[in-house]
């Protein structure tokens, strides 16, 4: 078949190159961290390292021109934001080479940037966190006495405030930390929100999986987050597969608003003060627990690959439920590490991993993945 082109192959890449190769596809993978371990996998026919897309946007996007005449009509799978920001703002010159399974960047931007993904959800009756963009000290200070603290300081473009600062967010426990932050992401040209903590624990936070195309769900499914890492604000590392309704509605009214089509999951958290479902975020690519569609019996890559290629529309599908997505190293390393903090009991450790389940990199088919993520664990724990 023809190759699928990952961008960027860590967790989320290995999880699309996963899917694909189940069906027969093989994947050629351009990386920009030589700590991914995705493009070790028996499904890789190539991999090429290219230049990083948020330190040197040029030289990447000229990599893959350069590279484009060997995969001439390739459908094309960034699988990080920093990738998908980068592919997204040059598809014009990209989509003569490629077929972009991704949005051009006025669609994008929408959900990239997140100060323009909460005013979408305002304007469209979505349920969301209290946020504002401040422009100024002034502002924040005015924010300081509205809101409850602690709160939280997010960036808009969570890529470029992780490659700054090496944290997704900070959770400030005063007036003048809250400040504090904002003023050093300013100092750095970052946008940052100031948004308010939305109670509850990892297990509110749920995925609504879709593939949109023309203004309507063709595909959708639902999981529920177990375990994040960090816990309260992390990505997950254990998820589960449930049917949750409540988030059908607002998940297809945000991506309705943006205009969006193809593969998006779309992060809610579950409000235990009034039971309703708030807006944490968009992600227009293919998300962290990919692989958990696929156990359950919706193959979302392949289903992208099939539209690109062959001009195939997904169909909706029944789902198996009750099946786990373990992000393994990073639930036994948190588990281990915030125990106290989470509290957990050891049955509810371990529960997934006794039920069905899949896990992010741990495979005896395709067992190169899960080495080279262990040896690199090691080593940085060396260093």
């Amino acid at each position: 078949m023809q190759p699928a082109i990952v961008v960027s192959s860590h967790t989320m890449g290995l999880g699309v190159i996963r899917a694909l190769g189940q069906m027969g596809v093989p994947s050629v993978v351009f990386y920009h961290e030589k700590r991914d371990m995705g493009y070790t996998s028996r499904y890789v026919r190539e991999r090429h390292l290219v230049p990083h897309p948020v330190q040197d946007q040029e030289a990447f996007i000229s990599a893959l021109l350069d590279l484009a005449p060997r995969f001439e009509g390739c459908p094309m799978f960034p699988t990080s934001d920093a990738a998908l920001s980068a592919v997204s703002r040059h598809i014009d010159a990209l989509k003569p080479h490629y077929k972009p399974g991704f949005t051009e960047w006025a669609i994008t931007g929408l959900f990239v940037d997140k100060k323009h993904t909460y005013a979408l959800a305002d304007a469209n009756g979505v349920p969301a966190p209290r946020t504002i963009i401040p422009q100024s000290v002034a502002e924040a200070e005015q924010f300081a006495r509205q809101i409850e603290f602690p709160c939280l300081v997010k960036p808009c473009q969570s890529h470029l405030y992780y490659a700054v600062f090496k944290q997704k967010m900070v959770q400030a426990e005063t007036a003048q930390q809250m400040i504090a932050v904002y003023q050093e992401a300013a100092r750095a040209g970052l946008d940052v929100m100031l948004q308010e903590i939305i109670p509850g624990g990892d297990d509110c936070g749920v995925n609504y999986n879709a593939y949109f195309w023309d203004g309507e769900p063709l595909v959708e499914f639902t999981a529920q987050k177990i375990r994040s890492a960090p816990p309260k604000f992390g990505s997950p590392r254990v998820v589960l597969s449930k049917v949750i309704p409540e988030v059908l509605e607002p998940g297809r009214k945000i991506l309705r608003a943006m205009g969006f089509y193809g593969y998006a999951c779309t992060e809610f958290k579950r409000d235990p003060r009034d039971g309703v479902y708030k807006l944490m975020e968009v992600n227009g690519r293919h998300n962290l627990s990919t692989l958990l569609a696929v156990k359950c019996g919706i193959n979302f890559p392949w289903l992208h690959y099939q539209h690109l290629v062959s001009g195939t529309a997904p169909q909706a599908s029944e789902y198996r439920t009750g099946v786990y997505w373990i992000d393994e190293l990073r639930d036994i390393g948190y588990s281990i590490k915030s125990y106290r903090q989470e509290r957990y009991r050891w049955s509810q450790y371990l529960r997934p991993c006794v039920q069905p389940h899949v896990f992010a990199i741990l495979s005896l088919r395709d067992p190169k993945p899960f080495a080279k993520r262990l040896l690199d664990a090691v080593w940085h724990r060396g260093r």
